[in-house]
């Protein structure tokens, strides 16, 4: 399945020659495969160095960092002595704090090659920012409704997408892309379920599919959590559903443990959101820029990787949805979670946080673009009033506001209203 990323590293091989390519991202989404599918089409081979089964190489370069002893390390670990003109692909780098920093000498020192590195990890790696001159890096998440209309025969309808603010789009497309996206409420965009959704169109096959994620990724947890976090890890995993599906979406510790304190939990939700199996967004405290200095550290909403394994981790089979509202299930939180994903594979959108009044208001996004702070309220009923970005706007000023919704898209009196099927291009 072609995943948008191909796109970037194609511009990486071309452009990115004194650079090393680092994908990371959330666990199972396709990171390896994107990697090794991208060096069979532009390399003459590949080497795929897995670090957690290269255990002795992965220990050696925590500690040397001279790059001729790298590399008669890694010759002799791998008993192959001519890398030129191969992509070296490096997975599972987060298991190793100093990798970043000392492949990336390394990628100097062996200029005859390319090498490409994948951590499952959410964030910035250790080294990261120190050798951010010397890397390009590429996050991979779950494949959003573009990817999935594309695995499919959905490019066409992608391109109506496209040019629906020029042109018109007949009702009979409109149509086909509701159509589709409904399906993809149901599957995710994970892409095993993705595949095996095309591959079968049996939505039950589905619903195994997920399931066997959600338990690779318990078992993922339970394997790398050190054990002083390891009991509240899983106990936070295992509330997210009821914290999305409460009335107010913020984190609250009482639904992990009603005895729990935020002092005892803080680590454990911090490296939660390091693994890459879950997302995490901040409340500002005003909307205005720059909304980095307005993010409240303390208060926070915690989603899940894929709106699909949230929907059967909160326990609904396919069989159990009424299809006229798919949309709506769990009351709209697939939606949510749902939207937060397109907006992060939207490049005109900035990093997302959320607002909360001290009264009811709840605005779901709110972001930063071309210096202006941006409301977003996410709804699955046509023409219904924001309120709460009403309330935003009145308080803090600003000109524009989106609104997420299942009318056509239309631009008036600053607000933006985008068809939940084009979140990803607007």
């Amino acid at each position: 399945m072609f995943r948008n990323i191909m796109n970037e590293l194609a511009t990486w091989y071309e452009t990115g020659k004194d650079k090393i390519a680092l994908i990371r991202g959330g666990k199972s989404v396709g990171k390896t495969w994107a990697a090794v599918d991208f060096a069979t089409g532009f390399f003459d081979a590949y080497i795929l160095i897995d670090m957690k089964e290269y255990s002795d190489f992965s220990a050696y370069i925590s500690k040397e960092r001279k790059p001729d002893k790298i590399h008669a390390k890694l010759t002799t670990s791998l008993d192959k002595y001519n890398f030129a003109g191969k992509l070296l692909i490096f997975d599972n780098v987060q298991v190793c704090p100093m990798a970043v920093k000392n492949l990336s000498e390394y990628a100097k020192f062996r200029t005859e090659c390319r090498i490409c590195m994948i951590a499952t990890y959410n964030g910035k790696l250790p080294g990261e920012e120190e050798c951010k001159e010397d890397i390009s890096v590429y996050e991979l998440m779950p494949m959003n409704f573009e990817e999935f209309l594309k695995a499919g025969k959905g490019r066409k309808l992608c391109k109506y997408i496209e040019n629906q603010r020029l042109v018109s789009m007949p009702e009979e497309v409109r149509s086909s892309i509701w159509t589709m996206l409904k399906a993809f409420f149901i599957t995710g965009g994970m892409p095993e379920a993705v595949n095996e959704y095309y591959k079968t169109e049996d939505l039950s096959g589905v619903d195994e599919v997920l399931h066997t994620i959600l338990d690779r990724f318990t078992k993922y947890l339970i394997e790398i959590t050190p054990k002083k976090y390891l009991t509240k890890v899983l106990a936070i995993w295992n509330s997210i559903p009821v914290q999305l599906t409460k009335e107010n979406k913020k984190f609250m510790y009482g639904y992990v443990d009603s005895k729990a304190r935020a002092r005892e939990y803080e680590a454990s939700v911090n490296y939660l959101v390091s693994t890459g199996v879950v997302r995490q967004i901040y409340r500002i405290k005003k909307g205005v820029l720059p909304l980095e200095n307005e993010k409240d550290d303390k208060s926070f909403e915690l989603y899940h990787l894929d709106h699909g394994l949230l929907r059967v981790m909160a326990g609904i089979s396919y069989a159990d949805i009424d299809m006229d509202n798919v949309l709506d299930m769990m009351d709209g939180v697939i939606a949510e979670q749902y939207a937060l994903a397109e907006f992060c594979t939207n490049k005109n959108v900035g990093e997302l946080y959320f607002w909360i009044s001290s009264a009811t208001a709840k605005v779901d996004f709110v972001y930063e673009a071309d210096g202006e702070v941006i409301p977003v309220d996410v709804q699955t009923s046509p023409r219904t009033k924001a309120q709460s970005v009403k309330v935003f706007k009145q308080r803090f000023h600003n000109k524009t506001s989106v609104r997420i919704s299942t009318d056509d898209m239309f631009v008036k009196s600053g607000l933006v209203n985008v068809p939940l099927y084009a979140i990803w291009y607007f």
